[in-house]
Order: C-alpha cells, then sequence, then structure tokens
C-alpha cells in the first residue's frame, strides 16, 4: 500500500477499535442489519412478507459481496443502490423486498448515529483512563510544592498534584458533554423522502399508527429505544455539529495539558515518559523532546478546526435535504472521533509516565520564595514593634538589588541574607529559613486535592469501574 496515499490516522495514530467501527465493513454490515429490521418489522406489521425471506437475509448478512457492490457502483454511481443489488444477489427470494420504501438516508443516516454513539463510548473509556491516571498523579503530589505561574512569571506556590487538578477538571467537564449526548440517543428511523413517511403511509394502506410503530419496532431492534420526532429526509446536521464540538472540547483540554507538560520539560520539572532507545533528535543526540505532548497539540489543533465542517454544513442545509453534506461528513466526522482517540491514546500514555523532578522543582521554588516571603517576614517585624512604612522600604531596596544580582550579575538571590543582615528587621537567618519552609506557603492546596478527587472524582471511577480499559500503547 505505499504507492497510495494513506491517512495517518489510520497508518499511524489511531487504535484498531476505532479504526474498525468507521471501517466500510462496520458501515455495510449494519446496512445489512437495518435492512433486516425494516424488513422483519414491515412483516410484523402485516405487509406480504414471508419468515423464508427474511431467514435469507439474514442467513447472508455478514457474508457482505463487496466485487458485486462495487462493480453495480461504477454503473448507477450510488453507493446504497448498489448495495442493495449485490445483497439481492445473495438473496433471490428476498430480493424484492430489500430497502422497501425506504430512502438512501434510511440506511445512511441510521448507521452514521449508530457509529457516532459507538464512537462516542469508546471515547469516553479512554477519558476515564486519563482521568484516572491523572488523579493518581495527583494524589501522589498533592503536597509537593512548586512554583505557580501566571503570565507564565512566577507567582503564588501551588503544589504539583494541584496543578493536575485542573487538568482533571477540564475532562470531567468534557465526560459530563459526552455522558449528556450518550443519554438521549435515538435512530432517525424509517422517514421516508422529505421526512413525511409517505411512502410507509401508502405501504399500509393509510394506517398512520401502523407507520408509527415502523418507527419503534425499527429502533428497538438495532437495540435503541427512542426515534427521532421529525426530520427531513436526513437527521438533522445538527447532531454531527453537536457530536464534534464534544470532540473539539477534548481537544482543548487535552492542548491545555500538552502545552502544561511541554513548558515544565523545558523547566526540567516534569517529563514525558521516554524510552530507553528513543531518539529525540537526529542532529542533537542529547535531546529529550516532548514528542508525545506535542502530538497531542497537533492532533488537537486538526480536531478544532475540523468543527467547523459540520457546524457550516448545519447552517447551509436547504429545505428537507441537499447533498452537499455527504462527501464532507464521510471525512469529517470519522477522522474527528480517529484523532480523538489518537489523542487519548497518547494523554493516557503520558499521564501514566509522568517523571517528576522534586529537587529541580525546589531548587526554582526557592529561588523566586524569598520574594513572595516579605509580606510575612515584615508583618513578623511589626509584632516586634518595627515601623511598617521603613520597613517597607527597607524590603523594596534589599529587593531590588537582590533582583539586580540574580538578573544581572548572574548570582543567586541572596534577598533573605540581606534581610537577616539588616538590624531594623531584628531577625536571623535562622528564623527566616523556618519563615521560608514551601509547605506554607501553598494554601489549601493539599486539602483541595483531596476533597476534589473525593468528591468529584471518585464516583466517576466508581460509576466505570466495571469499564473494560483499551490500551493505550503508541504506535510510533
Amino acid at each position: 500500500m505505499n504507492e497510495i496515499y494513506q491517512s495517518p490516522l489510520t497508518s499511524r495514530y489511531a487504535s484498531k477499535e476505532m479504526k474498525q467501527l468507521f471501517s466500510n465493513d462496520k458501515k455495510f454490515r449494519t446496512w445489512r442489519k437495518l435492512w433486516i429490521a425494516l424488513a422483519e418489522s414491515e412483516m410484523e406489521l402485516g405487509l406480504e412478507i414471508t419468515q423464508e425471506q427474511i431467514d435469507e437475509l439474514k442467513a447472508n448478512q455478514d457474508d457482505i459481496n463487496y466485487d458485486v457492490a462495487v462493480a453495480r457502483e461504477k454503473e448507477v454511481r450510488h453507493d446504497v443502490m448498489s448495495h442493495v443489488y449485490a445483497y439481492g444477489q445473495q438473496c433471490p427470494k428476498a430480493a424484492g423486498i430489500i430497502h422497501l420504501g425506504a430512502t438512501s438516508c434510511y440506511v445512511g443516516d441510521n448507521t452514521d448515529l449508530i457509529l457516532m454513539y459507538e464512537g462516542m463510548e469508546l471515547v469516553r473509556t479512554k477519558l476515564v483512563m486519563a482521568i484516572k491516571a491523572l488523579s493518581k498523579f495527583a494524589d501522589e503530589y498533592k503536597s509537593l510544592p512548586t512554583l505557580g505561574f501566571t503570565h507564565f512569571q512566577p507567582a503564588q506556590p501551588t503544589t504539583v498534584g494541584k496543578r493536575a487538578t485542573l487538568w482533571i477538571q477540564d475532562l470531567l467537564y468534557d465526560l459530563e458533554e459526552i455522558e449528556h449526548f450518550l443519554s438521549d440517543k435515538r435512530l432517525l428511523g424509517s422517514k421516508g423522502t422529505t421526512g413525511t413517511q409517505a411512502s410507509f403511509l401508502e405501504l399500509f394502506e393509510g394506517d398512520y399508527e401502523k407507520v408509527k410503530e415502523l418507527d419503534k419496532k425499527i429502533v428497538e431492534k438495532m437495540g435503541y429505544d427512542k426515534v427521532i420526532a421529525v426530520s427531513g429526509q436526513t437527521y438533522t446536521r445538527k447532531i454531527d455539529s453537536k457530536v464534534l464540538n464534544i470532540l473539539s472540547g477534548i481537544a482543548q483540554s487535552a492542548t491545555k495539558f500538552s502545552n502544561d507538560i511541554r513548558l515544565l520539560q523545558h523547566l526540567k520539572e516534569v517529563e514525558e515518559p521516554f524510552e530507553k532507545k528513543q531518539i529525540g533528535s537526529s542532529a542533537m543526540a542529547y535531546k529529550r523532546n516532548p514528542m508525545r505532548s506535542e502530538r497531542i497539540a497537533a492532533l488537537a489543533r486538526y480536531v478544532m478546526v475540523d468543527a467547523l465542517n459540520p457546524a457550516i454544513t448545519t447552517a447551509t442545509q436547504w429545505f428537507e435535504r441537499t447533498l452537499d453534506d455527504s462527501a464532507n461528513k464521510r471525512i469529517s466526522v470519522p477522522e474527528a472521533f480517529l484523532a480523538v482517540d489518537s489523542i487519548l491514546s497518547l494523554y493516557c500514555n503520558v499521564a501514566d509516565g509522568l517523571v517528576v523532578y522534586p529537587k529541580v522543582i525546589e531548587q526554582r521554588l526557592m529561588s523566586e520564595l524569598p520574594f513572595m516571603a516579605t509580606e510575612n517576614i515584615m508583618m513578623d517585624a511589626v509584632r516586634k514593634g518595627g515601623n511598617r512604612q521603613d520597613l517597607h522600604e527597607r524590603i523594596r531596596v534589599h529587593s531590588l538589588e537582590a533582583g539586580r544580582m540574580v538578573k544581572v550579575e548572574g548570582k543567586k538571590n541572596d534577598l533573605i541574607e540581606r534581610i537577616a543582615a539588616d538590624e531594623m528587621f531584628g531577625v536571623t537567618l535562622e528564623e527566616l529559613n523556618e519563615i521560608l519552609k514551601p509547605e506554607k506557603y501553598v494554601g489549601c492546596a493539599p486539602m483541595q486535592v483531596e476533597e476534589f478527587l473525593k468528591n468529584e472524582v471518585a464516583p466517576i471511577l466508581e460509576a466505570h469501574k466495571d469499564d473494560e480499559e483499551m490500551d493505550n500503547e503508541i504506535n510510533v
């Protein structure tokens, strides 16, 4: 296959499960299940369809004669009718009742909905896996002080675990969107060419109750219990847009995580996993590039942009249907699922293997902490009888000089030594070192982590404890 283009999502990145879900085989097998459900339901509602015909359809449902379908499509330029013909070739007794009363969207749209629902369930599994991996990390490092940043400038300290809860919280919001979407799974049912079910009303000789029952039976036979109430020929493309917005949200969360890891790896505080024989650069043998986090960001960018496709498609559908959705959604929807599947495999892989360097974290924190501790030092001196205004001026002068030593002369921050040597403060270096213990400056972070994991995360993990986890190994 090296002589023709292959999508990197299928050849390099996505999991076997997701690739199989959006395969032609899965699609066409689902078409045949839908044709059986339609015929069986029509038979049960009194149309002249025999059990022998149903049995013939069922006997051949998984043995798809692709060669016949491909050859037929070259003649008629219609994929659904080509497969109706191919199925009929295998089922001569049932050939006349395959697709009876239906339009192409009966198999096309119902199948697309089924694949999106099943795809979202796979995404949910991996999302929960990522939450679980990050939860272990957050709990392990809930009390490890680290320098916090705003604007990527030193700010108040936080903890390594508290920072991880921010990543988890984003994923929880994504999971909430998935759960809401999956709580209202509906199929199109059998709506006819403009959504009026006119062909089925004709088949059932004007019996509207049987038309409604047909919808219900088909949906139930396919394993669902709700049907879309009204439609044109197609289900509203708002559903596709909703789906890709959810996937885009996951991509946004993953990008935030991957960017933080890339910055932390630059700071040498936290690194993504790096295998013994992994090569970081073809030119610079010493490099350990955050390749996996960078790939997360790259794929996520694609998904966020891809979400525009169904939004524009939804906005430009004319009346009961146009066909400018078809070619677009064949690409945009499956590719978004494959990309997010790839992103979450990487996310789980990175979160499972994060490497933390406490000494580097401590060194950077301690280089900035003296500046942050000046308010506490000044208040202690005031309690001993000092004048706040005079002390504030002295700290300002010492801080500027200490900052100059760091920035201009490349020396260590000696603010604490300067304050200890200033008689106005009346404090020893030992006392100052006690004041400078990092754990005194992380606020409620450790308790916040504990409560967040207990109250927000644990119930989610408990609800999904029996889920069969997917492989998070990456191919390249």
